[in-house]
C-alpha cells in the first residue's frame, strides 16, 4: 500500500524564514485536513499489516504521482518490492502516464474508481482504510507530526526512528504470534 501525509516542520513565518529546512521544505495543502502547512510530505509504502517497506520525504509541491513513481522505482532497484507486486493507493494516483509508469515497473496498481471513469476496481474502501490506519498510528502513538527535527538530517533521523519503531513492533508481534500485528498498545508506555 502507498499513501502520503503532511509532515509539518514549522508554523510561524519567522520559523520559515530562518529554518535550515528552507532548502527542502515548502508550503503545501492537505485536502483531508483542509489546511495549509509548511514542511515536507511523507510517502510511505507498507505491507497490508503495516510493515514499512520504503519511504521518502518530498517537497509538498511535487506531484504525488511523480514522487510515487520515483519511490517505487527506487524500491524495485533495491529489490524491496517483489516482482509482479500489487500496490494499492488512493484516487490521487489516477492518470494514464502513471498507469504506464507502473506497468513499466512491473507493478499492478489498484486504486478506487473515480466517478468520471468506467468501473475497474470498485471503491476499495476496506483496504484503503488500512493505510489510513497505519498513517494514523504513526501520527498518534509515534508522534509523527511532532517530530521536532530542525535540520534535514534531524528530520530524516526522527522519521526513520518512528518507522523503525513501527517495524520492530510489527516484527515482534509476528514473532510472538499476537493476534493483531500492528498493535502498539503493549509498547505504549
Amino acid at each position: 500500500m502507498i499513501d502520503a501525509t503532511p509532515l509539518p516542520c514549522g508554523t510561524s513565518r519567522e520559523t520559515v524564514k530562518r529554518s535550515r529546512l528552507a532548502g527542502i521544505a515548502g508550503y503545501g495543502y492537505c485536502a483531508s485536513h483542509s489546511r495549509y502547512y509548511w514542511g515536507l510530505k511523507l510517502y510511505l509504502v507498507t505491507t497490508l499489516d503495516g510493515m514499512p517497506m520504503v519511504w521518502c520525504l518530498a517537497d509538498p509541491k511535487l506531484g504525488e504521482r511523480e514522487v510515487a513513481t520515483e519511490l517505487l522505482g527506487h524500491a524495485r532497484d533495491l529489490t524491496a518490492l517483489p516482482t509482479s507486486v500489487v500496490v494499492i493507493g488512493d484516487k490521487g494516483f489516477a492518470g494514464r502516464e502513471f498507469d504506464r509508469d507502473m506497468t513499466e515497473l512491473g507493478v499492478t496498481f489498484l486504486r478506487p474508481d473515480r466517478r468520471d471513469e468506467p468501473h475497474r476496481h470498485g471503491n476499495l474502501a476496506t483496504i484503503r482504510q488500512r493505510i489510513e490506519s497505519i498513517i494514523n498510528t504513526t501520527k498518534t502513538q509515534l508522534s509523527l507530526e511532532r517530530h521536532g527535527g530542525r535540520t534535514p538530517a534531524g528530520v530524516m533521523a526522527r522519521i526513520a526512528q518512528r518507522l523503525l519503531a513501527l517495524a520492530a513492533a510489527i516484527w515482534h508481534n509476528w514473532t510472538i504470534n499476537a493476534p493483531v500485528k500492528r498493535s502498539l498498545i503493549a509498547y505504549d508506555h
